[in-house]
């Protein structure tokens, strides 16, 4: 296992969030998302299930008006505090946003958090009533796996030791399901895209597909209900042959992959 590897199992999980996968996989469909959401100097902007920070941070930027990060886990926001203390970051539920009746924003996003949210609707009705007359709401959310070569096949290695895995990362594909959404909550769509973009992972390539067998481990019924020592042998035998799995997609000295996103902005 190469030196980059060996530290995955030692770091926290906004760690590694933050070091593997924001510059290369999260920061480019980011920018896409401000981009087609129009972000000028004269917004302000609330970003719903921030996590470390990636779409606020460029948004800062862009703009001279407030913004403000929102998400439910500590640990994620401690991360993105170190990263950028001059942004306004609050714990909260997306289905219950942490913003004053007072408070509006003329841009509220969600990059990658709306497929998470137990309750979707009412998460957008809360960014819905987040927004300021004629504001402008922007929803990201990962194509299925199956339509993302390098996760189908790896995917595909973690079902063979462990059944059927939903991934949630990848559960809310539909443009049309997010479409809907934002219409039952009293928003107008502008337009939808679905972005492909080549990741490029530069530094050790078996990084990714380690870190997306924890992902998948920590998505398995069958695997949460195995011993400790169970799992851990099966995450073993998964990582390494995901390693393998993934040597197809190596160009150089890179793992390059297609990854694609749909993208939905609507205004109030």
């Amino acid at each position: 296992m190469a030196a980059a590897s060996q530290g995955l199992f030692t770091s926290s999980l906004p760690e590694l969030y933050e070091r593997f996968l924001v510059e290369p996989l999260f920061r480019p469909f980011a920018g896409e998302l401000l981009d087609r959401a129009g972000v000028t100097a004269n917004d302000t902007l609330l970003d719903v299930a921030c996590g470390t920070g990636i779409v606020a941070r460029l948004a800062r930027q862009k703009t001279g008006g407030a913004v403000v990060g929102v998400d439910a886990s500590p640990a994620m926001l401690a991360m993105a505090r170190s990263v950028a203390p001059e942004i306004d970051w609050r714990q909260g539920d997306a289905a219950r946003l942490p913003v004053g009746g007072d408070e509006t924003f003329t841009v509220v996003t969600c990059h990658q958090g709306l497929q998470f949210f137990a309750d979707k609707a009412g998460a957008i009705r809360e960014m819905r009533r987040a927004l300021a007359p004629s504001g402008r709401a922007a929803i990201a959310t990962w194509l299925p796996a199956d339509d993302i070569p390098l996760l189908r096949d790896l995917q595909r290695v973690a079902e063979r030791h462990l059944g059927p895995i939903a991934d949630q990362r990848h559960s809310f594909g539909d443009a049309d399901a997010i479409r809907q959404l934002l219409a039952d909550a009293g928003l107008h769509v502008i337009r939808v895209d679905t972005v492909a973009r080549t990741i490029r992972m530069k530094h050790d390539i078996e990084v990714f597909p380690r870190l997306n067998t924890m992902a998948l481990v920590a998505m398995s019924a069958a695997a949460n209900a195995m011993t400790d020592a169970e799992r851990a042998e099966v995450s073993a035998a998964i990582s390494n042959e995901s390693v393998e799995a993934a040597q197809r997609y190596v160009d150089g000295s890179d793992l390059a992959f297609e990854l694609s996103s749909n993208i939905v902005v609507a205004h109030a």
